[in-house]
């Protein structure tokens, strides 16, 4: 039996589901599939395995199954699971949500900056789930306690990122989401400003990105090899100031930290970036009136700027494509327009 783990994300990642590929071995005698990976898979219990086969998480040959399928030698089973089911159990908080749309299978949210997405250690409270939870037990007391935690995230952003992010309501809708993911079919630009007045109008990034062999918070891109994963990011800027750049970035991948670890790696830090250095002065001038002016915008924006803008992707049960846009938040458009002043009023 070949076992090929590919796509895991690693912890804090964008993609909650790894995806496990399984090749059935000569010999294999005919059985059914619900018990071939209870026996195969660890942990699972053959309800837990139904339930999944029914949402569409197991594949044989790129096709959905039933749980009484047979499988035979030479199959190709694909089966997508969340990296760490083990949860707590989810508090369910009031915390106002800005929904951007809603239906019987999904969701899609503008968070805010500041705010986890997902429960985890040092971070049980106060996240966009234990809102969502709480929000969906209002609609429906009866809803499965078992249920949001494990299925509601196919993809998460960082805690101080603002932006669109998607929610399923049910598995079948979740299976579909994150093979859209896993296919990197998704449609998702971000808007950041960086350090630097970038050489070219547009571009693409590609290098593994890995852990950081010291800082084990942060990550850092590496030589095609074994290390890491592939990552590419695509690149056109929007405007120029000078000493920063606003530029439009189009996710191919979604690796942890993608677009900080990448502009970096070309010279172009975030704006704020505390974890990688974009909370000091990376370029302008050494007048005390310039470092004011840096001090003023950190103030006005005090985290990492960047924003997931668009989100596009074919709905798990219309088969449409539908697209989102989310308008740059308060904190971004006040320091873009504080560095849109300082460059006109020093062209005059």
């Amino acid at each position: 039996m070949q076992d090929e783990l590919d796509n895991l994300p690693e912890e804090n990642s964008e993609t909650l589901y790894e995806r496990r590929t399984f090749t059935i071995d000569r010999g294999q005698e005919p059985l059914r599939i619900d018990k071939w990976i209870q026996l195969h898979v660890e942990g699972v219990t053959r309800n837990k395995v139904q339930q999944g086969i029914e949402a569409g998480f197991v594949t044989v040959n790129g096709k959905n199954v039933k749980s009484n399928y047979k499988i035979k030698p030479g199959d190709e089973l694909l089966l997508m699971s969340l990296i760490n089911p083990e949860h707590t159990v989810l508090k369910r908080e009031n915390i106002p949500l800005n929904i951007v749309y809603e239906d019987e299978a999904l969701m899609v949210l503008n968070k805010p900056p500041n705010m986890v997405v997902h429960p985890g250690v040092g971070n049980f409270s106060g996240t966009l789930l234990n809102g969502v939870a709480y929000y969906l037990e209002q609609q429906n007391p009866n809803i499965d306690e078992d249920a949001l935690p494990r299925f509601g995230l196919v993809h998460r952003i960082d805690k101080n990122t603002t932006g669109l992010i998607v929610l399923a309501k049910t598995p079948e809708a979740a299976a579909h989401l994150a093979k859209q993911f896993f296919n990197h079919t998704v449609k998702r630009r971000y808007v950041a400003l960086v350090w630097g007045d970038m050489e070219q109008d547009s571009g693409t990034i590609t290098g593994h990105i890995a852990r950081h062999q010291q800082h084990r918070k942060m990550f850092d891109v590496y030589p095609e090899g074994e290390i890491g994963k592939h990552a590419t990011t695509h690149y056109k800027v929007l405007e120029r100031f000078n000493y920063v750049t606003l530029v439009e970035c189009i996710l191919e991948t979604g690796r942890t930290h993608q677009i900080r670890v990448h502009m970096k790696h070309i010279g172009h830090t975030l704006f704020n970036d505390f974890e990688y250095g974009g909370d000091k002065i990376l370029k302008g001038t050494i007048y005390s009136k310039y470092k004011q002016f840096v001090d003023n915008c950190f103030e006005v924006c005090p985290r990492c700027a960047l924003h997931a803008r668009t989100l596009g992707f074919i709905h798990p049960v219309t088969q449409k494509e539908i697209l989102f846009e989310s308008a740059l938040p308060a904190d971004m458009d006040g320091v873009i327009e504080k560095w849109r002043t300082y460059i006109n009023t020093r062209k005059d």
